[in-house]
């Protein structure tokens, strides 16, 4: 069963803006001529990597609300240049809209367990 991992997205009042971020961003790789790669950069590496590997993904709370998520691709510690260690969280960049949810602000990033990960809204809804 897979765990994901829940985090706050700071800056984006919707998930259309988390989306036309993205898109942004992997422009500015392209031209720029980096590796196209979408990933969010954290201070602290999960320790269950194997567990968010077998399907999981980050849930983002926007406005208060779990809206959407990523699928997580991989889990890349590094060392800025600053020498302080930091985790590249790899993403697919493709936005699915799930359940709203109320969640509580909250720090970092926490473990979210299948069972308790609302569900994603079919096209529909």
């Amino acid at each position: 069963m897979p765990l994901h991992l829940i985090k706050l997205c700071v800056g984006c009042d919707s998930v259309q803006d988390l989306k036309d971020w993205i898109k942004e961003q992997l422009a500015r790789k392209k031209r720029s001529g980096e590796n196209g790669k979408r990933f969010h950069r954290t201070r602290m590496v999960p320790k269950r990597v194997d567990e968010l590997l077998d399907g999981g993904s980050l849930f983002w709370v926007i406005r208060g609300e779990v809206l959407c998520r990523e699928r997580i691709l991989g889990i890349e510690p590094f060392t800025d240049k600053d020498g302080i260690g930091r985790c590249r969280i790899v993403l697919d960049g493709k936005v699915k809209l799930v359940q709203p949810r109320p969640y509580r602000a909250f720090q970092g990033w926490r473990y979210l367990i299948a069972k308790e990960a609302p569900p994603d809204l079919d096209r529909t809804a």
